[in-house]
């Protein structure tokens, strides 16, 4: 099955994962997250793949910034990353029906 990684070009993390894969010979999907966000119902199962809580994907700084509560309920809280996606953590790996946030880079190779 195809590996997919959602990326922020400007991210070092999300760079260093990327090269990481490319490295291991792996040619990812590469979606750029922040010019195409993941729908609800993509965001919810990459977030139930990687076995958390949706507020343990939210990157603080930035969801403060956005003035997205992470209080909020599952649901509201899926529906604000979706229309804020800066407020997702970042980069975030998806292969076979598991996920791993690349946060160290090398948490990935888990799934590969």
């Amino acid at each position: 099955m195809a590996v997919t990684i959602y990326h922020n070009p400007k991210c070092s993390k999300s760079r260093e994962t990327l090269a990481l894969l490319q490295d291991k010979g792996i040619n990812p999907q590469v979606v750029e997250y922040l010019k195409t966000p993941p729908s609800a119902a993509e965001l919810t199962e990459i977030i139930a793949k990687l076995g958390i809580a949706p507020k343990e994907l939210l990157r603080k700084k930035e969801a403060a910034e956005a003035g997205v509560d992470p209080n909020l309920p599952s649901d509201a809280l899926i529906a604000a990353m979706v229309t804020n996606p800066q407020v997702i953590e970042r980069p975030i790996v998806v292969k076979d029906g598991k996920a791993r946030l690349g946060r160290p880079p090398e948490q990935v190779l888990e799934i590969l």
